[in-house]
This record gives structure tokens, C-alpha cells and sequence, in this order.
């Protein structure tokens, strides 16, 4: 154990700092999470539901968007409940585990997902909700275990790390898929043109569909270090007690907030822009299948090249918030996201920012359109700016939240993050079908990062 100690929690002694092999297992929790919301959320199956399960692909796109915001309902209610009685019970792992088992049988039956089959959206969307639920439970007490982990000096890094390496998973991930599992039901060749291993079939896109049951199995292996060799909090009390005295402390606590000024504002900036950067994510792909005909291998590519440049940015957001604070970070990272998207609202698949352009040709090579070139570009800088906004966001959490209720404000910022995260995919998902566009739904969400920034100007840390 490293002799630097850190704050007591609660009333509990001083502890010591933990070896690199614990802390390593803690980041390897973002490599098994991040292809739930590479794959199923926004490059793969998404596109795929409104694509090719959903009548028409602006239908798909409110259906998935309803079914978001019920998932994100649920988990902005729960979350500071739930944190708050972590913070009394002490442990971590088992609400991880509890909430991974959701995120693990929600992906699995997703493979029942088949094309042309109006009786399957239901269930299938149920699933999506349930696996989000478990998936976003179990990162609210992930999270709640970085103060143990490193000095507070490095939370910084620890935090950008974390994405940058769950970046690098979906990348792996993506690229698993699209070289080796989805082939194109033309051809019927995968992108590296192989023939799909385990004989999937193009034609049902068994390809797309298998990314359900791969991320449960993924999340599995790799989370397992994490429950072997990270140390978690001491049980403190048994649950039923936990239960009482967490729910008085979120009582006091949420009494208390309207006195502590910078922390309530920023809990709400990160309302707001989490809200507009879960939907820009969880739409760019069904958007850019809208707008430019994409199917799995485009947007599979265009989800590799985003993620590449999401690591490179969320490994040097996290230097970058050691050395000049978290919320320069987030200022930055929101303002290249507001100037990317609304560019991307000028680019069609025949013009660039009013500019007419030649469409892609039939057939062509892959992106040989300049205006599907544009949207590559604008898409690898909201990919660049969206891990250090999230990863400095949970940073800035630490550095203004008391440490012996960590829990419990990690609770609260996901409600945050989660309470009026129903009210993008809605809005966007209302929009669109009363329009019947997806520029449309998608032009909303300027307004929530203009918001986020005007309200992170009045954050003191």
C-alpha cells in the first residue's frame, strides 16, 4: 500500500492509497461499459432498430427516444436514493454487480431483435431500458470509488484515463463487429471483407443484432478485475438500517444544497449538458443513417474514427485538468461541441454550409462524398470533446462535493444527469415525428449546451 493517506470517510480511520494493479482494475470498469453505449447505443444497433426493425427510420428515431427517456426517468429518480444508502451501507461492488446483472440480461435479449418485425419493438425496447438502467446504476457507484483510488491531485488524470480507456474497448469492440461479425446484406462481406464468423446471416442482420449478447459477455470479462483486485469501502451497517439513515442524510443533504450555491449550479449546468451531449450521441448515428443512407459499415467506421479521436481527447482532458481545473475543461469541451453541431446542421448530403456539392455517387467508395468527408470531420470533434467533458465533469463533482458523502453526490449528479434526460430524446423524438425531420429534432439541441455554458460561468470551485 502507498503510505499517502486519505480523508477519513466518515467516521472511519485514514486509509492508505491502493497499488497501481487496483487502481488499473478500477479503469478497466469504463473499458467493460463502453461498448453498451458504442455498439447498442449509438453506431450499431441503434441505426439498425430505425433502419430496419421500425417502419421507417423516423419512426425508429422517436421510438428509441421514448424509450431513453422512460429509462432515463427511472434513473434519475432512483440514483441519489440509491446513493445516499450506499454512503450508509459503505460497500460499492455489490450494487455493481446487482446493476451489471441488469445491463448484461437487457443486452443479451436484444439478439431477439429481427428485422421486418413490428411484434419484437416492444419487448426489444424494454430491454434497451433495462439494460440502460443497469448500466448507468452500476457507473453512479464506479464512480463513487475514485476518492479511495489516488491523491486528489490525480483525479484529474485517473478520471480522463478511465474514458480514454473506455474509448480504446469500444474502438475494439467496434472494429470486432464490423471486421469479423456485420457483413453488408448486398455483398454479404463484412468491412475487412471476410464472411461473418459463426455463419451470421446479413440478410437477417444477425451481424447487428449479435452486438447485444457480445457487449454482456465483454462487460463480464472485463469487469471482473475490478471486483478481484480493487479494494472497496468497509461494510458500515446492514441494508435495512443503511435504508434509513441514507434516506435522512439525502433528505439533509438536498436541504442543505440550496446554501452551497456552486455546487447546486453546477449540478444543474450538468443537467442540461449531459442532457444535450446523451442525445447528440444517442442520435448522431440514426441521424447520419437519415441523411446520408448509411448503413452498419458506415456508421461502424464512423463510429471507430469518432472514438479514436474520443480517446486522444479524454487522455489529454485529463493532463489538462490537473493542471488548469476541471471546469476550464468542460468550458472548452462545450463550446467545440456547440460550434460541431451547428455545423453539422448545415451539412446535407448535397451541400456544406450552404455550399452546393456533388452527392455520393451510387456504389462509390466509402465516404467519397465531400459532405459525408464534412460530417467525418464534425463528428471527430464532438467525439474529441465529449470524454473530457464527462470525464472533468465527474472531477469537478469530487473537488466540490464533501468526501464522506460521496455516494450519495454521485447520486445526485446522475440525477442530474438523468432527471430531464428524458426531456432531449423526447423533445428530439416529438419534434421529428410532428416534422417529419431529423434536423429538426437535432437543431434543439443547441440550446441545452448554450444553457450548460451560461450556467457553468457562475461555478466558483
Amino acid at each position: 500500500m502507498a503510505v499517502i493517506a486519505s480523508e477519513a470517510v466518515g467516521a472511519e480511520i485514514l486509509q492508505a492509497y491502493p497499488r497501481r494493479a487496483a487502481v488499473v482494475s478500477w479503469i478497466f470498469f469504463d473499458w467493460a461499459a463502453q461498448p453498451y453505449f458504442t455498439l447498442i447505443t449509438t453506431f450499431v444497433f441503434a441505426p439498425y432498430f430505425a433502419g430496419f426493425v421500425a417502419p421507417d427510420p423516423a419512426r425508429g428515431q422517436a421510438l428509441w427516444g421514448f424509450a431513453t427517456a422512460a429509462a432515463g426517468l427511472v434513473i434519475a429518480l432512483l440514483s441519489p436514493v440509491l446513493g445516499a444508502i450506499a454512503d450508509a451501507s459503505g460497500r460499492r461492488k455489490p450494487w455493481i454487480a446487482g446493476f451489471g446483472s441488469l445491463l448484461v440480461i437487457g443486452s443479451c435479449l436484444m439478439w431477439f431483435g429481427k428485422p421486418g418485425d413490428p411484434s419484437v419493438i416492444p419487448p426489444l425496447l424494454l430491454a434497451y431500458a433495462i439494460a440502460s438502467i443497469g448500466v448507468e446504476f452500476a457507473t453512479v457507484f464506479n464512480n463513487a470509488m475514485m476518492p479511495t483510488l489516488v491523491p486528489p491531485d490525480r483525479i484529474g488524470r485517473l478520471s480522463g484515463t478511465g474514458w480514454a480507456t473506455g474509448y480504446i474497448g469500444g474502438i475494439l469492440s467496434l472494429i470486432l463487429v464490423l471486421g469479423f461479425l456485420a457483413a453488408s446484406p448486398e455483398t454479404g462481406r463484412t468491412l475487412f471483407g471476410l464472411a461473418p464468423l459463426f455463419g451470421l446471416d446479413p440478410v437477417t442482420h444477425q451481424g447487428d443484432r449479435i452486438t447485444g449478447p457480445l457487449t454482456a459477455i465483454w462487460f463480464l470479462i472485463f469487469v471482473t478485475p475490478m471486483f478481484l483486485f480493487t479494494p472497496d469501502y468497509p461494510a458500515r451497517r446492514p441494508i435495512r438500517e443503511a435504508l434509513r439513515e441514507g434516506l435522512s442524510g439525502l433528505k439533509r443533504t438536498l436541504g442543505e444544497l440550496p446554501k452551497q450555491k456552486s455546487i447546486a449550479t453546477f449540478l444543474l449546468a450538468n443537467m442540461i449538458y449531459t442532457d444535450g451531449l446523451v442525445s447528440l450521441f444517442a442520435f448522431g448515428g440514426i441521424y447520419a443513417a437519415g441523411t446520408f443512407g448509411w448503413h452498419t459499415i458506415q456508421i461502424g467506421t464512423f463510429g471507430i474514427l469518432l472514438a479514436i479521436a474520443g480517446t486522444f481527447g479524454a487522455w489529454l482532458g485529463g493532463k489538462l485538468d490537473d493542471r488548469f481545473g476541471p471546469k476550464r475543461v468542460i468550458a472548452g469541451s462545450l463550446t467545440i461541441l456547440l460550434l460541431a453541431l451547428a455545423a453539422i446542421l448545415l451539412v446535407d448530403k448535397d451541400s456544406i454550409l450552404f455550399v452546393k456539392v456533388a452527392p455520393p455517387a451510387p456504389g462509390g467508395a466509402l465516404f467519397s462524398g465531400a459532405a459525408e468527408r464534412a460530417y467525418l470531420v464534425l463528428g471527430c470533434l464532438i467525439g474529441a470533446a465529449g470524454g473530457p467533458l464527462q470525464a472533468a465533469s465527474r472531477t469537478l463533482l469530487i473537488r466540490l462535493a464533501p468526501k464522506d458523502r460521496i455516494a450519495q453526490y454521485f447520486g445526485l449528479f446522475a440525477l442530474t444527469g438523468k432527471v430531464t434526460s428524458f426531456i432531449g430524446p423526447l423533445l428530439i423524438g416529438a419534434i421529428t415525428a410532428v416534422t417529419a425531420s431529423q434536423k429538426a429534432g437535432m437543431a434543439l439541441l443547441v440550446l441545452f449546451f448554450v444553457a450548460g455554458l451560461a450556467l457553468l460561468s457562475r461555478v466558483r470551485e
